[in-house]
This record gives C-alpha cells, structure tokens and sequence, in this order.
C-alpha cells in the first residue's frame, strides 16, 4: 500500500510530466502563425493550453504545499479549523488542505461575493 508521501510524489510526477509536454506544445504552437481574428480556432486553442497549464501549475503548488506538510508533521489537519480530515477525502483529494465541512463553508460564501483568506 502506497503511503502518503509516495501518493503525493507520484501525483506530483505526474502533474510534472504533464506541464513539460504542455510546455512543449505551447512552444511548438508558438511558431505556428495565427489569423489574428476573432473566431479563429487556434486562438481558442492557445489560451485553453494557457489556462490549462496555469491549472496545472496551481495543482503543483498545492501538492508541493501538501508534502511540505507531511514534513512538518500536520498533513491531514484541516488549515481552517485544526481538525482532522477525513481519510476518505484525502485519498480522493491527497492535496486538499480543508476538511470538507470547511470547504463547503468557503464555497458558499464565495458564492455570496464574501472574501476569503483561504
């Protein structure tokens, strides 16, 4: 059975792996002219390639901020409310920083225009 950190790492791999092909892709579309007119297609492309590697870099931090962490010794502890998360979520969620009560809290109130910290 994987532990947490192994979970995280190959998460972050593969997180990794996906940015550089992206990268990649990005750079070869870059040479690739584009009809600078509204409605073509590639620059439809293009910023969804942008939108998705900024996805995925947010997706590293938060696994990086994840494994820090495990090193400090409070992987699991929900940072709003100090108690534990459930084990469910956070196999589903090996990222997540929030219990799922505390989450739901934030999400509602981001509904309603009320700022958060979190």
């Amino acid at each position: 059975m994987e532990t947490e950190r192994e979970r995280l790492e190959k998460e972050r791999d593969g997180v990794l792996a996906e940015i550089e092909r992206l990268q990649r892709y990005l750079a070869h579309e870059a040479e690739i002219e584009i009809d600078e007119e509204e409605g073509d297609p590639g620059i439809f492309e293009r910023e969804k390639n942008l939108a998705l590697l900024q996805a995925l870099e947010r997706k590293l931090e938060s696994i990086n901020h994840a494994l820090r962490t495990l090193e400090k010794g409070t992987y699991g502890i929900c940072e709003r409310c100090g108690q534990k998360i459930d084990p469910a979520r956070l196999k589903a969620l090996p990222d997540t920083t929030l219990c799922i009560r505390c989450k739901t809290l934030l999400e509602r109130m981001s509904r309603r225009g009320i700022r958060t910290s979190y």
